[in-house]
């Protein structure tokens, strides 16, 4: 029997125990395995009922796995359940694929100078004036992603807060501001969340997250975006299709 009751972590029991099946299920299982019942996983694990319960409810919310009323517990199909990184820029259009409701809720819009940093992934000049932009990203009222947005001030002077919680911002882009994207390049590394972002997207400090670094182009080539995003591990994954040309 794997008793957690005597494990060292200070995570909260049933957070060790959706970790742990999240591993089985990711590792062991396929879709539309059963899972054991909550009385086998009590004795296997040497844990509480509720502590079972409540890890089962938190693996449904992420939807690793589904329940059949008088049958049991079952494994989700996680291609279908897990977002794909690639091309998110698209965050509305991405959720409503998948059958979610999006929602943006704005947490900062300012006015910033652009730093060493800042001035060098957008191509401008020290000091100039960007419009800062911190968004939470949800779905069906589940937190997703945080965004840190930097836009040149000079290309969206008229881009006020109301206008960005009207309308998407890349339909802005083309609709408001007459900017045509043309490209975006993005790069992914995974890190473990900060107190800040943790607590926006509603998991542990130190639980692992993906960051996502954008740089959006328009049609004339200019830098319109740079963008810095950290979204739930659990709630994202990253899939590339390459294909290979006959000069390869």
């Amino acid at each position: 029997m794997e008793n957690m009751e005597k494990g060292l972590s200070k995570q909260p029991l049933y957070t060790q125990l959706v970790d742990l099946l999240k591993e089985k299920i990711e590792m062991e299982m396929e879709a539309n395995d059963m899972l054991p019942s909550e009385r086998e996983l009590t004795n296997r694990y040497g844990l509480s009922r509720t502590t079972v319960r409540l890890a089962l409810q938190e693996l449904e919310k992420q939807g690793y796995i589904y329940r059949q009323h008088g049958k049991g517990t079952f494994v989700s199909d996680l291609s279908k359940h897990v977002t794909n990184l690639a091309g998110s820029y698209s965050f509305t259009e991405q959720m409503v694929s998948l059958g979610k409701q999006p929602e943006t809720k704005i947490l900062e819009f300012i006015i910033i100078e652009a730093n060493k940093y800042l001035a060098s992934q957008l191509s401008v000049s020290l000091g100039e004036k960007l419009i800062k932009l911190k968004r939470l990203r949800s779905a069906d009222g589940q937190p997703m992603m945080v965004e840190r947005s930097y836009l040149p001030l000079k290309k969206f002077l008229a881009l006020t807060e109301e206008m960005l919680e009207q309308k998407p911002l890349y339909d802005l882009f083309s609709q408001e501001f007459n900017q045509q994207i043309k490209v975006a390049n993005e790069e992914f590394f995974a890190s473990i969340a900060r107190a800040k972002d943790a607590r926006q997207l509603e998991i542990p400090e130190g639980a692992p997250v993906l960051n996502l670094i954008r740089t959006t182009y328009n049609a004339e080539n200019e830098i319109i975006e740079f963008t810095l995003s950290v979204a739930r591990a659990d709630q994202f994954r990253y899939k590339i299709t390459h294909v290979r040309t006959a000069e390869s």
